[in-house]
C-alpha cells in the first residue's frame, strides 16, 4: 500500500539543490522549472548539456557551478535531488543530506528518497500528481499523458468557485458544506 503523504511545495521559498548535469539532471531541473518556475536551483555537476546551460539563460535563478559536489553544498538548503547517474556519489549525497536534515531524493533508487517525484498533469490552475510510490514511473508518466489528451480544461470552472468561495459567510464547516453541495453534481453520471 502506497503510504506516502502527497503534498505540493512552494518551492520558490525555498533552496534545491540538484546534484548532475547530465540528462537526468536535465530532466529533473527541467521539470522543477517547468512547474514551479520561481524556484531558486543551484545545479552542481563538473559536466553540464548544453541544454542545462539555456534553461539558465531564461531562469536567472538556476545557478550553475561547474565543478565536483562538496558536502558544503548540503548548508542552507531545504531539498537536494541527487541526478547523478553515480550509485556511490548518490549514496554519499543522500548521507550527506541526512546528517544535516536535509530531504533528498536520489534519482532511480526508491530506497534513498526522502520524497518523489511524481509525474504531473496541470490544465490552467489544476495541477494532479500521479505517484506509484516508486515502482513504475512509466506507468506514472502513461497515465499523464492520458489525462493530459482526456481531463477537461475546467479552468472557468475553478475561477467561479474560487469568486464565489471568497463570498461566502459563515464559519470554516458551513463554507464547506456549501461548497460541497454545490459541486457534488460534479460526480453524477450524465443520464
Amino acid at each position: 500500500m502506497n503510504q506516502l503523504f502527497p503534498i505540493f511545495l512552494k518551492l520558490e521559498d525555498l533552496r534545491l539543490l540538484i546534484v548532475g548535469g547530465g540528462a537526468i539532471g536535465l530532466e529533473k531541473v527541467s521539470a522543477v522549472l517547468k512547474n514551479s518556475p520561481g524556484t531558486n536551483v543551484t545545479l552542481v555537476a563538473e559536466a553540464v548539456l548544453p541544454e542545462i546551460e539555456q534553461l539558465a539563460i531564461q531562469h536567472p535563478n538556476l545557478i550553475i557551478k561547474r565543478r565536483e559536489f562538496y558536502p558544503g553544498d548540503l548548508y542552507s538548503i531545504d531539498l537536494v535531488i541527487a541526478a547523478t547517474g553515480n550509485r556511490e556519489l548518490s549514496q554519499y549525497i543522500k548521507k550527506e543530506a541526512k546528517e544535516r536534515n536535509v530531504l533528498a531524493n536520489v534519482a532511480d533508487t526508491p530506497d534513498l528518497c526522502d520524497f518523489y517525484l511524481g509525474s504531473i498533469v496541470q490544465k490552467g490552475d489544476l495541477k494532479i500528481a500521479i505517484s506509484t510510490n516508486g515502482k513504475s514511473p512509466t506507468l506514472a508518466k502513461r497515465l499523464r499523458e492520458y489525462f493530459e489528451v482526456h481531463l477537461p480544461d475546467v479552468q472557468e470552472l475553478l475561477d467561479n468557485l474560487n469568486v464565489f468561495r471568497n463570498r461566502l459567510r459563515g464559519d470554516f464547516t458551513n463554507k464547506v458544506k456549501v461548497m460541497n453541495d454545490l459541486t457534488k453534481g460534479l460526480l453524477e453520471k450524465p443520464r
